[in-house]
């Protein structure tokens, strides 16, 4: 049956119904006039009725989509975790200097509560990231940026991703880094001006993307604990954490 027959059958015995009712009124009290004034009185409330009506199925359909597109969103979160963001994440804390901090606040994830979570994401916030690019080999972060620079452009072009700042703003910071490092030659030492532009860049995508890690992290505890479990297992601030269970 098509939709739009559909649709007139359905309103038809609705009509039909309606009509049995107020013959069976007239019926049972024969008043002509009773019926026609409850039919008057029924049709001045209806736009009142259309319109809660509307109100609420439009808070619904709202809440319905609102909750597909969230689900759309933390299944491309979760790509970029596994294809970029977690290794990411572990060759940006060679270069912090208080790593070791951030480290020993992020471990034993297990025994997280919702008030840890609050707690956490203040002290992400606080933490003084030191960041140097001397620290480290910048060859490996480029060769690594490099190697997924196709992988983040295609997020950048993934439309859910509007409704989303934050992590379009992470996605935009480490795209920007990707960029300046693809204009440096391999070898590249950096040193003076640039080596604190270069630092800097490190610095906005590593604040980002640690802060939104742990955001991620917060919706596998409460939805999927099995990928939680390998997160944690995968943590990029744990220097003793190994994929293996013990």
């Amino acid at each position: 049956m098509s939709g739009r027959r559909w649709q007139l059958v359905v309103g038809g015995a609705l009509a039909a119904t309606s009509a049995l009712f107020y013959l069976v009124q007239y019926e049972l009290f024969g008043d002509a006039k009773s019926v026609c004034q409850g039919l008057m009185s029924n049709l001045a409330f209806l736009p009142v009725y259309v319109l809660f009506a509307t109100m609420m199925l439009d808070t619904m359909l709202r809440k319905r989509e609102k909750a597909v597109l969230l689900k759309k969103l933390n299944m491309v979160i979760g790509v970029f975790y596994t294809e970029v963001g977690t290794m990411l994440l572990e060759k940006f804390t060679k270069f912090d200097r208080n790593a070791d901090t951030l480290g020993q606040s992020l471990r034993d994830g297990r025994s997280w509560t919702e008030a840890d979570f609050v707690r956490l994401a203040e002290a992400l916030k606080r933490h003084p990231y030191s960041v140097d690019c001397a620290l480290s080999e910048m060859d490996a972060l480029r060769g690594f940026l490099l190697e997924k620079r196709a992988f983040l452009l295609g997020l950048l072009t993934n439309p859910n991703l509007l409704e989303h700042d934050t992590f379009t703003d992470l996605l935009w910071a480490v795209f920007h880094l990707v960029e300046e490092l693809a204009h440096r030659a391999p070898g590249y030492r950096p040193a003076g001006a640039d080596a604190d532009h270069l630092s800097n860049d490190i610095r906005r995508a590593y604040t980002l993307m640690a802060s939104d890690w742990l955001a991620y992290m917060h919706h596998l505890k409460a939805d999927y604990p099995y990928l939680f479990s390998l997160a944690l297992r995968t943590n990029p601030f744990d220097s003793s954490a190994r994929p293996e269970l013990s």
